[in-house]
């Protein structure tokens, strides 16, 4: 664990010392962005630091059904509901979605959001290999006589793969299932418009389409979200025990969320410029030998089959005042890995500091 003593940018303060900081989610460098820190000051300034009740009773405020708005607009849906954090999406559809489905399909890698969100009383659940539609099709085939609810990650969060949601969605078709996706690091990265998974797959508008999406991660601020039809959303209102419960968001967190909103709608050049920088970023880092992905998104990992190497690799770059995670975390990987990210921010004289880092270590380590 790393401790923090200065804003989250492509560099970082820990105890007073300034590193070269390839690792969260802020993709879109808007997490430190000066126009959504004034928002989130104005923002405190009208309505206070919190709204002190939950949104059925009087946490609702005129900003909140502005942010709404605005998030039903850049998804192109009827309507938005916004709530607590992107951790509670998954819970909150799979439990309003509830009559819709008799089993799940879940990835093997999927997120732990989406496996604690499974309903209690689901008991036909499955786990299909890493994104193997071919699996997933065997599994469905042999258990016609369920009503399949079939749920995955878009961009899966430590090694930046997208699913193949094309496949898994002719899938879905095929045996007249619903699909969820977790697009939580793919709204505004991926799709013509930042719009995620399913933009960048040029799937058709479909109401058994759900996704489940988040503002802290490309969108700089915090707290989840569900777009879609005015049906689906009046759903969550009136269903959701934990929409219902929950606090609303606070002020400064409404005003951040409008004004990133408004600097992705206006700068789409950003995402394209994150996607291109992380291209030449992890060619590079293939072309030294070390195992990654191909995937086109800003996460990068460096993969090794044994954990203690991948351990020895992020001290190596923190002692070289770069920081970039070893990962240890709740999911079925069956490798270790660092975990680089990349930002739009970052400069070419850091990326090329972690290249020649990286280099250094595999002329003393290797790359296994």
């Amino acid at each position: 664990m790393f401790l923090l003593n200065s804003a989250v940018g492509n560099f970082i303060k820990i105890d007073g010392k300034k590193y070269s900081y390839f690792a969260g989610n802020d993709y879109l460098g808007l997490a430190n962005h000066p126009d959504i820190k004034k928002a989130a000051i104005k923002a405190t300034k009208l309505y206070g630091v919190n709204f002190a009740a939950s949104r059925r009773t009087t946490g609702t405020s005129v900003i909140h059904l502005e942010l709404e708005q605005q998030l039903a607009a850049f998804k192109n849906n009827e309507e938005a509901v916004v709530f607590a954090s992107g951790y509670l999406g998954n819970c909150i559809l799979l439990d309003v979605l509830r009559p819709k489905y008799s089993a799940v399909y879940v990835d093997q890698q999927a997120h732990s959001s989406i496996i604690g969100s499974i309903p209690r009383n689901i008991k036909t659940v499955y786990f299909y290999d890493h994104s193997d539609p071919i699996h997933l099709e065997t599994l469905l085939d042999q258990n016609k006589e369920t009503n399949p609810l079939i749920i995955t990650d878009g961009i899966f969060a430590l090694t930046g793969e997208i699913a193949p949601l094309d496949k898994i969605y002719a899938l879905v078709k095929k045996f007249s299932g619903i699909l969820v996706v977790d697009d939580a690091h793919s709204t505004g990265i991926l799709g013509k418009t930042g719009r995620g998974t399913p933009e960048y797959f040029n799937l058709p508008d479909d109401e058994n389409i759900y996704q489940t999406e988040t503002m802290s991660k490309a969108l700089g601020s915090y707290g989840g979200f569900i777009s879609g039809t005015s049906g689906l959303v009046d759903l969550v209102r009136e269903k959701s025990a934990t929409y219902q419960a929950s606090t609303a968001l606070p002020p400064p967190i409404i005003g951040a969320s409008l004004a990133s909103l408004k600097i992705v709608n206006d700068n789409p050049g950003l995402r394209m410029h994150v996607l291109e920088k992380s291209k030449i970023l992890r060619d590079a880092i293939a072309t030294l030998g070390f195992h990654t992905n191909g995937d086109g998104t800003p996460i990068i990992p460096i993969l090794f089959s044994d954990a203690g190497k991948a351990k020895k690799l992020s001290v190596f770059l923190e002692k070289k005042r770069i920081i970039s995670p070893f990962i240890n975390y709740p999911v079925k990987l069956g490798k270790s890995m660092i975990r680089i990210t990349v930002s739009v921010n970052h400069t070419s004289s850091q990326t090329e500091q972690l290249l020649e880092v990286l280099d250094q270590w595999k002329k003393k380590y290797g790359t296994d």
